[in-house]
């Protein structure tokens, strides 16, 4: 059985969001006038090796996140085990 990691990808606080943006109008234009903001990101779930430790899985997840999975110039990432 595998251990799952999920990661979440989003935009920085700073950067614009253009997606969000036009998904933050497009609620709005259907009725939905109580949303205020709108920001979109990524999910990635990843399988690991159970075997691996938790300290070690969130190190390695943590370096997947910078070489790969986020830019890390314009978005931020969390992960849980």
């Amino acid at each position: 059985m595998a251990k799952k990691a999920r990661v979440y990808v989003t935009l920085k606080r700073g950067v614009l969001d253009p997606q969000g943006s036009a998904v933050n109008r497009a609620l709005h234009a259907m009725g939905y006038g109580e949303v205020s903001d709108v920001r979109l990101g990524k999910f990635i779930e990843v399988a690991l090796d159970e075997k691996l430790p938790e300290a070690e899985a969130r190190k390695r997840l943590e370096e997947m996140c910078r070489k790969l999975l986020a830019n890390t110039v314009i978005e931020d990432f969390r992960i849980e085990l």
